[in-house]
């Protein structure tokens, strides 16, 4: 339980949750890092708390440092509970502390705790706070991704504590992302962007525009490692808020009694002839990684058979999922079988109109027949070119 020098006089004094598997239905198979930095100057600052559960080893590595008590200040980047929850106990602690936040972050503060005894300090963007020699500035993060977010950046130092921008769902041992290995860390980062920050790109485009010209030597995010060289990261958030694309097919399905996963097969292989292709079940396959490869995708595929006259619910429920993330620019085919009417393509394709993709439809009675199997090989083909 010690804690980590990542720069002169700034400690990580996170928690690494190495059994957590689910972070609101964002599946983590490597579990979840929730960093909390120290920064050590004439005042003592605190950017961010940890869950709760993890309070006692928070206090530990703090520690290791300085004595708790001792802290001047609490900065509340976010008041989701993996960030702050354990902000009471440590405000019994640091007693003197004074919170930093923005002003939904007092609101809501005040709503989970009780902060009648607490001293709080409500900043703006742009507003700084002079910790002795170092020189604290605040960035407005507002829903990225939620209300109340804001970012830290010490000046002298260049380094930006992001809050939930540019990080990952991942416990490591390793800091940064040069020690994890950058292509190990850009998959997680990806994987996060995907299933949390996509619908949101307009305001990851337009914020990335008002960084631009802050110079940043580092980046430590909320979760998992951070980036000592930002380039890479900030290039793929300005990629991936643009949804650029790649010649990827992607397709997903369900079955009941094989005849959409026929359909899904056959069409993969004519995809194939002209893209790369990723196929997915629903069911057998995470949500978090198929939504990571639709991010970047060209082309999408979504099948599901017809029961009670509705689509298949596996599929139905993905579809939300995916609606609810707004991913853009994409060429789309709905496909399905049915026994009575085929419903679930007509409600796939819906879906798909709706997110403003080029939409195909395809939808076969029973079991596909020799000619189906051809015009589903025929429409991978085209879907791919």
């Amino acid at each position: 339980m010690k804690a980590v020098e990542m720069f002169e006089n700034v400690f990580w004094v996170g928690v690494l949750d190495w059994d957590e598997r689910d972070f609101h239905n964002f599946q983590t198979p490597r579990g979840l890092t929730y960093n909390s930095y120290l920064i050590v100057d004439e005042k003592k600052v605190l950017i961010d708390v940890v869950k709760h559960k993890f309070v006692a080893e928070h206090l530990e590595k703090i520690s290791k440092v300085v004595d708790p008590k001792e802290i001047d200040y609490v900065i509340v980047n976010h008041i989701e509970p993996d960030h702050a929850s354990g902000l009471a106990d440590i405000m019994r602690v640091a007693k003197n502390a004074e919170i930093i936040c923005s002003q939904k972050g007092k609101e809501g503060i005040c709503k989970n705790f009780d902060c009648k005894d607490w001293s709080i300090r409500v900043v703006r963007n742009g507003e700084t706070l002079k910790i002795g020699k170092k020189t604290l500035t605040f960035i407005d993060m507002t829903m990225l991704h939620w209300p109340d977010s804001i970012a830290t950046y010490l000046v002298e130092d260049k380094i930006l504590f992001s809050n939930d921008a540019f990080g990952q769902h991942v416990a490591s041992e390793e800091r940064f992302a040069e020690d994890i290995g950058v292509e190990e860390a850009m998959k997680w980062a990806k994987m996060y962007y995907a299933n949390i920050l996509m619908p949101l790109a307009a305001l990851v485009k337009k914020k990335l525009e008002e960084i631009k010209n802050l110079e940043i030597k580092m980046i430590f995010p909320s979760h998992g490692v951070a980036w000592k060289d930002p380039k890479r990261i900030v290039e793929s958030y300005a990629k991936w808020a643009n949804f650029e694309v790649e010649n990827k097919v992607v397709i997903v399905y369900d079955t009941m009694w094989g005849s959409t996963e026929k359909l899904a097969r056959i069409i993969a292989d004519g995809a194939g002839k002209f893209a790369t292709v990723r196929l997915f079940n629903v069911r057998k396959d995470s949500w978090t990684e198929i939504v990571t490869e639709i991010l970047d995708a060209k082309a999408i595929a979504i099948g599901a058979p017809t029961i009670h006259n509705s689509i298949f619910p596996p599929v139905a429920g993905f579809l939300t999922y995916l609606r609810s993330l707004k991913p853009k620019n994409k060429k789309a085919l709905a496909f399905g079988s049915y026994g009575w009417n085929g419903v679930a393509v007509k409600e796939i394709a819906k879906v798909f109109e709706e997110l403003g993709f080029e939409t195909m439809q395809f939808a076969v009675k029973f079991k596909p027949t020799k000619e189906e199997i051809e015009k589903a090989y025929d429409l991978g083909v085209e879907l791919a070119k």
